[in-house]
């Protein structure tokens, strides 16, 4: 098989977390091989992904935004932008302010979404 990619990459096996949706949607993944470029990562599940997500690999203390290149079974190729990959978001240089802010955050989001939920409920159980 010829090698398409403008590098090599580097054969790993790091843990990596994909993130989607806003931040509201992750999945684990393992990161088999890399390169500066793109990153082949395999899941544990077959799930819908979007076209692009952030790339977080804790090991190497970065975050990539990946763009989906190609998907064979539990397998996927990814090509990161061109920016360059910056440090991963450390909680443990946050504030309590900030902390505070972030909770107060999730605690709406959480609230709103059981909102949603129960109005879901309410309107299959009318269909019923």
């Amino acid at each position: 098989m010829s090698e398409l990619r403008r590098e090599t990459r580097l054969r790993t096996f790091l843990k990596g977390r994909i993130i989607f949706n806003n931040g509201n949607s992750s999945m684990d993944c393992l990161v088999r091989d890399l390169s500066a470029s793109g990153a082949r990562l395999m899941l544990s599940q077959t799930a819908t992904l979007p076209a692009g997500f952030d790339l977080v690999i804790p090991a190497k203390d970065r975050t990539h935004k990946a763009t989906l290149r190609w998907r064979k079974d539990d397998s996927i190729g990814v090509t990161f932008a061109e920016e360059g990959a910056r440090p991963a978001p450390s909680m443990a240089d946050a504030t309590p302010a900030a902390l505070l802010a972030r909770i107060q955050e999730l605690e709406a989001e959480n609230a709103t979404l059981r909102r949603l939920l129960k109005e879901a409920e309410v309107m299959a159980l009318e269909r019923n």
